[in-house]
């Protein structure tokens, strides 16, 4: 065992991957070119790639890529079970106290990390702060995915009043403990924000940059995520309706 996986984490990166085979060499380096300014303490940082069963040569490629990066761990699932399942999976193994999440199609851009870090930092922030979510303004995608995410969005914005303008970007900031408070389920990644703020935490936006994909095709279709995500939704506003958060305080045993 490589002696780093002795070394106190602060930030863990995870990074769902299926079928990605010429992204993850490329995206690994400019992850480490991002956190490249905390590195004077080598146990600032993992990366965390979660393989949600592949079939082309992407488990060759994180092979390859543990012998080049110290900080990376992989773990794999047998079958594919879905990004969520793979965020899940990647977080309860994380070892630091915040989770970097980022898709791995090199569509999110990791030189935002540090931004995100540094809105999570800032003075003015609320205390209860647990979640910062990448906002891409400028989106890098075809017209019908531009228009259904912004309809979805403005739905979703709407009946949930999470006031997050884009719950699809795969850029996030998340304290870890709060992660693995959150109920799971199936797609649960595309409400983060509402699901923290049920849980009590505060959550912000920060507008992060969004490039086109250049290596590989998308795992999604648009009918699929379209009828998935209105019954999520409607489970999502109940999970809300049903929520309490009690204020406990321990009684102190008296003085014989």
């Amino acid at each position: 065992m490589r002696l780093f996986r002795w070394i106190r984490v602060q930030l863990s990166i995870v990074v769902p991957v299926r079928n990605e085979q010429d992204n993850v060499l490329p995206l690994l380096a400019e992850i480490h070119t991002a956190l490249a300014g905390i590195e004077a303490n080598p146990g600032e940082f993992e990366v965390i790639y979660v393989d949600d069963g592949s079939s082309d040569a992407t488990p060759a490629r994180l092979v390859e890529a543990l012998a080049r990066y110290p900080r990376l761990r992989v773990l794999a699932h047998r079958q594919g079970c879905g990004q969520s399942a793979a965020l899940m999976t990647g977080m309860r193994a994380a070892r630091g106290e915040w989770i970097v999440t980022l898709d791995g199609d090199g569509q999110n851009d990791p030189a935002d990390i540090p931004k995100l870090l540094a809105a999570r930092d800032a003075a003015s922030q609320a205390a209860n702060l647990q979640l910062v979510a990448g906002f891409r303004k400028t989106r890098r995608d075809s017209w019908m995915k531009r228009l259904s995410s912004r309809i979805a969005n403005g739905v979703r914005a709407r009946l949930l009043g999470d006031a997050t303008s884009d719950t699809g970007c795969g850029l996030k900031l998340m304290a870890r403990r709060t992660c693995l408070e959150l109920p799971y389920f199936d797609h649960m990644h595309r409400f983060l924000p509402a699901l923290v703020q049920r849980n009590g935490g505060a959550t912000i936006s920060v507008e992060v940059n969004h490039r086109p994909r250049t290596r590989g095709t998308s795992n999604y279709g648009l009918l699929d995520r379209l009828w998935v995500g209105i019954v999520d939704l409607f489970g999502v506003m109940w999970l809300k309706r049903r929520a309490r958060r009690p204020e406990a305080s321990e009684v102190m045993r008296p003085w014989p």
